[in-house]
């Protein structure tokens, strides 16, 4: 769990990000998919999702879905889009320069 200081920080990192993913008619639910995000999530910790609108839940609901099938959390969710967080774990052993060190 993250807290509210280190959510404004991933959200001010998000920022600028484009989405890589986006959740279509097939819902948030689709297991290749959720693997997919997952890979994506150990590769760059921090990545930016679009809702379309034929997905049969909601934004939230989908944010929800996809950030338990996939051990992240929630950062925000502005619009048709939402943010996902979740700490890699071979930047972290290796001590990559380019892994998010969280404020405390």
């Amino acid at each position: 769990m993250i807290t509210s200081k280190q959510r404004a920080y991933l959200r001010g990192l998000a920022n600028p990000l484009e989405p890589i993913f986006q959740i279509g008619k097939n819902g948030a639910g689709d297991e290749e998919q959720i693997k997919q995000i997952g890979n994506a999530l150990e590769a760059r910790e921090l990545i930016k999702l679009h809702v379309l609108e034929s997905c049969p839940q909601s934004v939230r609901e989908a944010a929800g879905i996809v950030a338990e099938g996939c051990g992240a959390d929630v950062v925000s969710v502005i619009g048709y889009k939402f943010v996902l967080y979740r700490p890699s774990e071979t930047k972290r052993k290796e001590n990559a320069p380019d892994r998010i060190v969280l404020p405390r």
